[in-house]
């Protein structure tokens, strides 16, 4: 009896499960197909104010609708956070870091993000209150540089470009620590990206991310004394998302449209000076 019983009562889990796998299945399917059906599916995106929610707000207010998709954007300030969340299952997608940083976060984190291609690039810049040139640095110079690897290589290579110092060219990522000459001694403060703009009248020069420095008033192009050239520039900003999302077509249908003519049209009209150009 009591393997009748037992035999009975598995029966009944396999049957329970199948239920519930086809049920998760149809859920899935349902939620993947939507935007083909025609109904609208809400894409929650994280991203930087500048120019990455500007771009998405474009996005929704003039090519959305058509496409099946109605974006909530929700601002970062910083770095970390907008991986963090995707990866929960808070955000949708993201869209504000580069491809470099997006590498180094997958390697070091273990997230199981796939992305689009690039969208645009934000030059570096390097900025200073009190030198009119970046060859007028003087010796024991204070500069303020970006803490996280993959962005502080590229401040690096500004600073090495116009010649102010020479990096291990065995270093795939130089930091601070893979400097091989430092002819004017100078001295790196490491800071969190958002916090550069705030230190121009403590350092003789600063190195802020594009984004950042829009954000905080600058123009690249104008009020810089040294500026990264965005031709084959391998830091174009893209779209990130979990591998495993339920919303692959709608996601898939906002990285097309980050790809439009519309987009980089609103890019270059609303950035003319270079600030933000297009990757594609």
């Amino acid at each position: 009896m009591r393997r009748k019983i037992f035999a009975l009562t598995a029966a009944a889990a396999l049957a329970l499960s199948a239920c519930s796998s086809n049920e998760e299945e149809s859920e899935e399917a349902t939620s993947d197909s939507t935007a083909a059906s025609g109904e609208v599916v809400t894409l929650k995106v994280g991203a930087s104010p500048v120019p990455h929610a500007d771009i998405l707000n474009y996005i929704d207010e003039n090519l959305a609708e058509e496409a099946g998709i109605d974006i909530e954007v929700v601002e970062y300030s910083d770095y970390v956070l907008p991986n963090r969340n995707l990866d929960s299952g808070d955000l949708d997608a993201n869209f504000f870091q580069h491809v470099p940083y997006f590498e180094t976060e997958i390697a070091d984190n273990g997230y199981e993000f796939d992305r689009g291609e690039g969208v645009h690039i934000e030059p570096y810049a390097a900025y200073s209150e009190t030198l009119e040139s970046i060859d007028d640095l003087p010796d024991g110079a204070k500069v303020s540089i970006v803490n996280d690897p993959s962005n502080q290589a590229r401040a690096l290579w500004l600073l090495e470009d116009n010649g102010v110092l020479t990096l291990d060219d065995s270093v795939e990522n130089p930091t601070i620590f893979d400097i091989a000459d430092n002819p004017k001694n100078i001295e790196f403060v490491e800071l969190e990206a958002p916090n550069l703009v705030r230190t121009l009248d403590q350092v003789d020069l600063a190195i802020i991310n594009g984004n950042f420095a829009l954000d905080g008033g600058l123009v690249p192009s104008e009020d810089s004394i040294a500026i990264e050239s965005g031709e084959d520039n391998p830091y174009a900003n893209v779209l990130a998302w979990n591998t495993d999302t339920d919303k692959l077509e709608a996601v898939q249908a906002l990285d097309e449209l980050l790809h439009s003519q519309e987009v980089a049209d609103f890019i270059t009209e609303t950035y003319p000076n270079g600030e933000v150009v297009p990757a594609f």
